[in-house]
């Protein structure tokens, strides 16, 4: 029963090869969850401490939240003993036990899919390139995987989509949690399209260390990684690696040699990755394996281009007068994360929402509760894009 495949997965302290071990020696969860002391020390791997946790954790509350979570966001669960896992990942070093999906996942293993990788402060270049290759790829036959982050991602995933294609998008949060909010809409489009995939459970917030334990689900679903703009150290580097661990395929995009963002393709052409200039250029590797799905495809349309670059080129409005001074506002009634929210703000500079997550410390979802409140209550003001001013200023403490 699948409470107790989200049991097996949301177990404190143990890691994703533990579980594995566990699904090695027994047959099911469910077998895991009645096992008693003297069976779980005969699963290799598992440590004493690991043990223990499984025998002191047998609340199945917290399962039956999730599930009820995924029957009313419309997500289901596929586990890793489930006919429609990827065998590509599957059979990857540490394949997760389970993924939430949204949306109708492909056939992964007859299909060519890449993942399309890069860094989020990418440059104009970058996006252009995205835009161009992730329209090919899925023009050509080929499906494309995106972490759906700012910058090359998103506007990989955007090209595919507007060829028409099928696109995989991989979450290091809930799929119900967009991140970054701006991206909502990506997301929603990609669901259409093809599927949304995390292996964490509805309501996670995104946080640091997920992002590069999600990345090995990209690879893993991927013939191919294609890295657009990385510098030496970004996540997009850190998907390489995985990929030739697993054995994936390698392709970079020529940048300026002066670039700091075009450092790391240089180097990885430098290693031996295929350097591409067009999708084809990818997609013809392929072409005898799968001959009636590749094939060359057109230019995409500069008129799209040109749209696309400025869904992604967002720039906060331009504030040309200085406000008349502001009225003050007593910080009694107010959160905490509203206080910290207008200490932040400007009254002059609208600032992006993701960029008050980044600047806050406070998750995404409790910054846009705090943010409804505060505009309902007047407290701040709300500019195309996303971007917030604050309209009052909070009266200092009074001793």
């Amino acid at each position: 029963m699948l409470k107790y495949w989200v049991w097996l997965s949301e177990l404190p302290g143990l890691g994703n090869q533990a579980r594995l071990a566990l699904l090695r020696h027994f047959a099911s969860p469910e077998e895991i969850y009645y096992a008693d002391a003297e069976e779980l020390e005969l699963a290799e791997g598992l440590t004493k401490e690991q043990v223990q946790r499984v025998l002191q954790n047998k609340d199945l509350s917290g399962a039956n939240r999730i599930l009820g979570e995924c029957q009313r966001l419309s997500q289901r669960i596929l586990t890793i003993q489930d006919a429609g896992y990827p065998r590509r990942l599957q059979n990857i070093f540490d394949p997760p036990c389970l993924l939430y999906v949204k949306g109708r996942l492909p056939e992964v293993d007859e299909e060519v899919l890449v993942a399309v990788v890069g860094t989020r402060s990418c440059t104009p270049y970058g996006i252009r390139c995205a835009e161009k290759l992730g329209f090919g790829l899925a023009a050509g036959g080929g499906i494309v995987v995106t972490g759906l982050a700012k910058g090359v991602d998103a506007a990989a995933a955007r090209g595919a989509l507007r060829a028409g294609g099928t696109v995989i998008g991989v979450t290091g949060n809930g799929l119900d949690v967009y991140y970054p909010y701006e991206s909502r809409s990506l997301y929603d489009d990609v669901a259409a399209s093809g599927a949304l995939l995390s292996e964490y459970p509805p309501g996670t917030e995104p946080e640091g260390r997920h992002f590069p334990v999600r990345n090995r689900i990209m690879s893993g679903l991927s013939l191919a990684a294609l890295v657009v703009e990385a510098p030496v150290r970004s996540g997009a580097m850190i998907t390489a690696r995985l990929a030739l661990d697993q054995g994936r395929d390698l392709f970079a995009v020529p940048g300026p040699i002066d670039a700091p963002a075009s450092v790391g393709c240089i180097r990885l052409m430098q290693e031996g990755a295929g350097p591409v200039i067009d999708a084809w250029d990818l997609l013809r590797e392929y072409e005898h394996r799968f001959p009636d799905k590749l094939r060359p495809a057109g230019p995409m349309p500069e008129m799209r281009v040109q749209t696309a670059r400025r869904d992604m080129d967002a720039k906060p409005p331009e504030v040309t007068e200085t406000p008349p001074e502001l009225p003050v506002h007593s910080a009694e009634g107010l959160t905490d994360d509203q206080i910290s929210l207008l200490a932040v703000l400007e009254p002059v500079n609208p600032i992006q929402v993701d960029d008050l997550i980044q600047a806050s410390g406070i998750p995404a979802r409790r910054v846009l509760s705090a943010l409804t409140i505060l505009e309902i209550d007047g407290l701040v003001q709300q500019h195309s894009g996303k971007f917030y001013t604050r309209t009052v200023n909070l009266a200092e403490n009074q001793e």
